[in-house]
Parts: C-alpha cells; sequence; structure tokens
C-alpha cells in the first residue's frame, strides 16, 4: 500500500520547478491524500505510536525530499521531526533525525530556494528504492555536507531519549566556508533497548 501511494504521489512532485525566491510546500504540490484520491490504508507514525491511516508511508517521500534539499542552496523554512524514535537501527546510512514529518493540515514541509537558478525535483521509483535529485540549468558553486555531532542516548527514570545535532556545512572548490546548525533532535525511545544494544553499535549513553 505504501508504495501505491507514493507511485501516486509521484506523479504531483516529479518535475515540479521551484523559481529562485519561491516557497515550496508539500502539501500546496501533492494536495489531499485522502480515498477519493486514490490513496490508501498504510502505516501511520502519530503521537508515538503506530497506526494505520490513508495515505500512510508519505513520511518515506517527505524524509528523502528532505534529504535531497539539505544538499541544494535552499533554506528550511518549516521542518518536524518525528515525535519518536520508533525502530531500532538496521543498516541505518543517514543520520537519526535528518528526516521530516509531515501531517496534513498540521504539518508541513516547506524550503525556500535561496539560490539564483531554479530547481527541479526529479523522482522516480526502482523495485526496491525510492530515488530522486535536485536539478538545475546551471551548476551551483556551493556544495553541501552534512555532518552528525553529539549524538547520544539519554536514560532518565527508565526511559530512554535519544539526541544529536546535525550541522550543514557550505564548501567552494573544496574550501569549507561556514558551517551551521540546523537540526536539533530528541525524541523518545519506544522500542526495547539494552545495554548490549548500545555496546554492539558504539553508542553513548548518559544516565540523569
Amino acid at each position: 500500500n505504501k508504495v501505491t501511494n507514493l507511485r501516486l504521489a509521484l506523479k504531483k512532485f516529479n518535475g515540479v520547478v521551484i523559481q529562485p525566491n519561491q516557497t515550496f510546500s508539500f502539501w500546496d504540490v501533492l494536495g489531499s491524500a485522502n480515498a477519493k484520491n486514490g490513496y490508501v490504508s498504510g502505516m501511520v507514525l502519530s503521537n508515538g505510536k503506530v497506526s494505520e491511516g490513508v495515505g500512510g508511508g508519505l513520511c518515506q517521500l517527505s524524509n528523502f525530499l528532505f534529504w535531497i534539499f539539505l544538499h541544494a542552496d535552499v533554506e528550511i523554512v518549516e521542518r518536524h521531526h518525528h515525535s519518536v524514535d520508533a525502530f531500532p537501527d538496521s543498516g541505518r546510512t543517514l543520520p537519526y533525525g535528518s528526516g521530516a514529518t509531515v501531517y496534513e493540515n498540521y504539518l508541513d514541509l516547506k524550503i525556500k530556494n535561496s539560490s539564483s537558478a531554479p530547481l527541479q525535483i526529479k523522482l522516480w521509483l526502482t523495485e526496491d528504492c525510492l530515488k530522486g535529485q535536485i536539478l538545475s540549468d546551471r551548476p551551483s558553486a556551493k556544495k553541501f555536507h552534512l555532518v552528525e555531532k553529539n549524538h547520544l542516548f539519554v536514560e532518565r527514570k527508565g526511559q530512554y531519549f535519544r539526541f544529536n545535532e546535525i550541522i550543514r556545512e557550505t564548501h567552494r572548490e573544496g574550501i569549507k566556508l561556514s558551517e551551521k546548525k540546523i537540526l536539533v533532535n530528541f525524541s523518545p525511545v519506544i522500542y526495547p533497548v539494552t545495554n548490549e544494544y548500545f555496546s554492539e553499535r558504539g553508542y553513548e549513553v548518559v544516565h540523569l
């Protein structure tokens, strides 16, 4: 069902052009993810609980869009991180908390094109993956790198929380021009964890 919802959504997003100084909104592009528009029930993470809802799975698209936007010359206008750390790491390749959750009429993903060139969203599905690019009709002199810092788990009265900071570095011709803290994540962990889980992955734990 998630794939069905993603296929419908990609028809809206693929090819969208964001002009200089224009603000992109996830929901303005998508419209309503309801059954009338063909969306089906899928997994939804809301208020710290996993459930089913029409349009479920679209957060995978917002997560992905946010990640590729972070590598373009854009300004983050609105972004919300997931309220909980819902699943244990398994083959994680991106920093924790580098996604963006959306919820119709409440939580949006908005970015502003800060460059002097139009940016075009290109998205497609393979058998196993959601893939995409941000394209432009002229090269950008800037390159962006994401760095995770201060990643740790915090335990307080038997409840675990996860924390990290994500820094975006701006480079030009291989020289770092600047860095900016763009994300701070702090969420309760809702899956079981043990000392073995932390030690196997080399995670730092702070007990309060």
